[in-house]
């Protein structure tokens, strides 16, 4: 098992990044905190989680080790697979998703794409005990604005998994409405509204 990948950044999207490791190139699942986190950095370490399908050898990576165990607790979830607890992370920072289900808010964690009211409750449930036992120094970071931050916000939804067209409509709505957020607080905001 990889514990974590140490590197070069070659490429770097809100979704991914290409970090190299002694001449082999990772493509690695990325959450936004973990993007704004290396934005205008050259090299990282990120802790691992290998999720091996038959089909697939996924790597998601993480730049701290309580995000990876929030990310592990969520993929424990029924109902919740890596790519759902990436967009549940995408969409909330690990101190806002702690707070939501130690309050047991469920129309915050329902208001994330993907997730329902049953889906919703059984994160609660599941999750709730578990959490508060944990203890972690996650704080969200703010992404810094970046040249083609319209066609990057789409790249990563598209990524995420939603249509194109759809994404760029959203995207462009919230750009005209707010040309003051940054990437991540762009992405943000289209998640909701998709």
């Amino acid at each position: 098992m990889i514990e974590f990948i140490k590197g070069e950044i070659v490429d770097l999207s809100p979704a991914a990044a290409v970090v190299e490791a002694n001449g082999i190139g990772y493509f690695i699942n990325i959450s936004l905190v973990t993007y704004s986190d290396l934005t205008d950095k050259k090299t990282c370490l990120l802790y691992i989680y290998e999720a091996i399908r038959e089909d697939a050898f996924v790597l998601y990576g993480f730049l701290t080790k309580p995000e990876r165990e929030l990310f592990l607790q969520l993929i424990s979830v029924s109902g919740v697979g890596a790519n759902t607890a990436r967009m549940i992370l995408s969409s909330l920072s690990a101190v806002e998703l702690r707070d939501a289900i130690l309050s047991e808010n469920v129309v915050l964690i329902k208001g994330i794409k993907g997730i329902g009211l049953k889906t919703a409750q059984r994160i609660i449930v599941d999750l709730k005990d578990k959490i508060a036992k944990t203890t972690f120094d996650a704080t969200a970071s703010v992404a810094s604005p970046a040249k083609s931050e319209r066609g990057e916000a789409v790249s990563a939804l598209v990524m995420l998994g939603f249509m194109q067209s759809q994404a760029s409509k959203v995207v462009e709505k919230i750009v005209q409405e707010r040309p003051d957020l940054a990437l991540e607080q762009i992405i943000k905001q289209a998640l909701k509204m998709l």
